[in-house]
Parts: C-alpha cells; sequence; structure tokens
C-alpha cells in the first residue's frame, strides 16, 4: 500500500505525542494532538520539496506548520541544495528588520543539530537602488557569491518584522544554474513510495528532536530565570538569546526587565513565550510576544514584561494563555556589536496584586480594554497581511 509507512509513522507519532514527559493534563494531550497535525502537514510538504535539482523555497513553519520555538516575528523558508551545483538567488528586499541567509548541512535530529556552514545577512552582498539583488551559491568565490561547503544540503531564509503593521516582506526565489527553463522527469510511483517514507521518517525525527532540543538548552536552567545574552546556538550570524523556562502559579507574574536596544546596535529585539511542545503560543488572537516597537518603554528607557495568566490591564502583559508552565526567548538581531550582561534581562516573580507597587511606572503602562482589543485587532490585521505578503 502506497500510504503505508507514512500510516504507520503517524501511529507511532501518536504514541510520542502521548507519552512525551511533560503531558499532566487533557489540555497538554488536546494540544500535542494539534502539534502532531502540524507536524503531519509540514512533512509531507518538505518531503514533496526535495527537489535539489529544481529547487524551489517553501514556508519552514508558519502558525498552523510550527517547530522549535518558531518566533512568530519571522517568516522562514527553505530551499534544498547540493554541494557540487550552482544556484541563483533572486529577490527584492523588502523592509523588514532584518533578513538572514543560513546553509546547512543536513537535518536536525534527536542526537545534534545539523552544523551552519554559512551564515550571514544582507549587510553581505549587494543591494541595487531598487532593492533588488542577487546571490550565487555554488564552487565559486567573489562578491555576492556563497561557497557551498562539502555536505551542503539546505539553504534557509529568516526574514524579521519588528514592526508587524508598517514593515512588508520581500520576495525570494532560487534556480539552479544550468537548469532554467528546463523541467525535471515526472514522477512515478517509486518516486512517491519513496516520499511517502521520507515524510515518515521526517515526522518521527521532528517530534523527537523537538522534545529533546529544550533539554540541551532550557530545562537545566533554574526555572523562573533567563540566562545572559549569548550567541544563537546553531551559528546564527549576528543573533543573540536569553533563554529560560517558567512555572507560574495564576496569582504569580513574571517581571522581566530588559534595555530597550537602540536600533542602531539591534535593528530587531524581541520576547515571546513558548509551550511545553517548544511551539510559540497563540501569536494571533493573544499577545504572547513582544518586539521592541510593539512594547512600550519606560521613560528610564527599560521594557517591563508582565508574564501573566490575570489580565493586570497594562500594555505589556505578555499572555500564557492558559500554560503555567513554558518557554522564555528574548532575541536580539542583526546585531552590530557582541552583547554583555548588562545588555540582558533581570527577572523576579511577585504577586499580581502587588504589581502597583514593584513597577515603578505602572500608571504609564495602564491600559483600556478598548486600547487592548486595537491591540488584538493589530497583530490579527497584520498577521493576515503578512501570510499574503
Amino acid at each position: 500500500m502506497l500510504t503505508e509507512p507514512f500510516a504507520e509513522a503517524i501511529a507511532e507519532a501518536e504514541k510520542i505525542i502521548e507519552s512525551a514527559p511533560h503531558v499532566r493534563t487533557e489540555q497538554d494531550l488536546v494540544e500535542g494532538y494539534d502539534y502532531l497535525a502540524g507536524s503531519i502537514r509540514a512533512s509531507l510538504q518538505m518531503a514533496w520539496a526535495y527537489e535539489r535539482d529544481f529547487p524551489f523555497f517553501v514556508s519552514s513553519t508558519g502558525p498552523y506548520t510550527k517547530l522549535g520555538l518558531d518566533n512568530p516575528d519571522t517568516l522562514y523558508y527553505h530551499a534544498y541544495l547540493r554541494d557540487d551545483a550552482e544556484y541563483v538567488v533572486t529577490g527584492f528586499r523588502g523592509t523588514t528588520a532584518d533578513l538572514s541567509f543560513q546553509v546547512l548541512n543536513g537535518d536536525y535530529s534527536p542526537a545534534s543539530s545539523p552544523d551552519s556552514l554559512t551564515a550571514f545577512d544582507d549587510r553581505e552582498f549587494d543591494i541595487d537602488d531598487d532593492g533588488r539583488f542577487e546571490i550565487r551559491f555554488g564552487p565559486g568565490s567573489g562578491r555576492n557569491y556563497v561557497t557551498l561547503g562539502a555536505g551542503s544540503a539546505m539553504l534557509v531564509v529568516r526574514e524579521v518584522y519588528s514592526d508587524w503593521s508598517t514593515e512588508r516582506s520581500g520576495t525570494i526565489r532560487i534556480h539552479r544554474a544550468d537548469r532554467l527553463g528546463t523541467a525535471p522527469r515526472p514522477h512515478d510511483k517509486d518516486t512517491l513510495v519513496k516520499r511517502y517514507g521520507v515524510a515518515g521518517k521526517m515526522l518521527l525525527s521532528r517530534l523527537r528532536t523537538f522534545l529533546a532540543f529544550p533539554e540541551w538548552h532550557y530545562l537545566k536552567l533554574p526555572v523562573n530565570t533567563l540566562t545572559e545574552p549569548r550567541g544563537t546556538p546553531g551559528g546564527l550570524a549576528t543573533q543573540f538569546s536569553s533563554v529560560g523556562h517558567y512555572e507560574l502559579t495564576d496569582d504569580e507574574v513574571m517581571v522581566i526587565t530588559v534595555p530597550a536596544a537602540s536600533a542602531d546596535v539591534a535593528p530587531y529585539q524581541g520576547f515571546q513565550l513558548g509551550s511545553m511542545w517548544y511551539i510559540s503560543l497563540d501569536y494571533i488572537n493573544h499577545q504572547t510576544s513582544l518586539t521592541r516597537d510593539q512594547a512600550r518603554v519606560d521613560p528610564d528607557g527599560m521594557i517591563r514584561y508582565i508574564v501573566s495568566e490575570r489580565d493586570p490591564g497594562l500594555a505589556n502583559w505578555v499572555e500564557r494563555t492558559g500554560h503555567d508552565r513554558g518557554y522564555l526567548q528574548l532575541r536580539w538581531q542583526r546585531l552590530t556589536r557582541d552583547l554583555t550582561p548588562a545588555d540582558g534581562p533581570t527577572c523576579e516573580v511577585v504577586r499580581f496584586d502587588d504589581l502597583p507597587e514593584k513597577l515603578p511606572y505602572y500608571a504609564d503602562q495602564r491600559v483600556t480594554p478598548r486600547e487592548w482589543s486595537d491591540r488584538i485587532a493589530a497583530r490579527q490585521t497584520a498577521v493576515a497581511d503578512r501570510m499574503l505578503g
């Protein structure tokens, strides 16, 4: 049966979800099944997008195909490569805060991450006055040319928003230099059998990997703390992160205080929450993340995030949406210098009722129910526009 290997993988994947060590409640399990649905969809898409001679960019993750604590502010794309060919990437640079590229030598596995062979942002190549660019990847060298190292397998592109309402994504496409104007052979049944098998393997690897990943980087840290800023694991260029995990009752609030980075140091600065499935929370209909542009900066130059289940009536409320445990992540991108501990966050867990006394600019942070509704409406509209961008 053509789809039998994939069907067997789905059955095994369901068992992985049900036996995940963090599952405590029915809601945990329901979210796991929802995560499974997105992973099934993504695995099929990745298997069918495996075209190294006739590559094209596909969305790596999105609102319904989440993985790897996906950043709500980022559009992720990838295309497959072979290390003995030349590829041409052309595009139009939009107005987003960051556009970066990374070449990987494989995929994530439960035991390790792929090696980053090359990582850079758009400051490393020429863009003309109209915003258009061309980059070549292959055996050559020179300006606007990226030499593909042995084992190069995937090109990943990240386009990052800071202001969801005003910034616009650009365009990007890829082709193999010697194949433009030709066509691949039609698929036969053997190809489809192989792809269903590959999709099943991808599905199981995906789930196992990103259940193990937080153990490497998050869960060994003390709960309700954040690390100093550090280079993001995985070889990403000019990106630093601060990470942690939380566990709070509904009467507890985590106040995270961090300097608002200046645009000349970090054009992008963002904070988000993630579930124990290591994916973003609902960032469309709830304020579960904030960029520097979206946050309200206090007069002392600090951003104070209020991680809480209950509504405090404050602009920088980051909603837990029923998640009493989860992950914390701060990111700075397109940096012009390394960050120091002084650039990073401090955090404190306080009682919900003590917020007025604990926040030095409490009155400046107050929002009305109508203002809050407007903030959510702006998120919903911006994501809808982005998906069509």
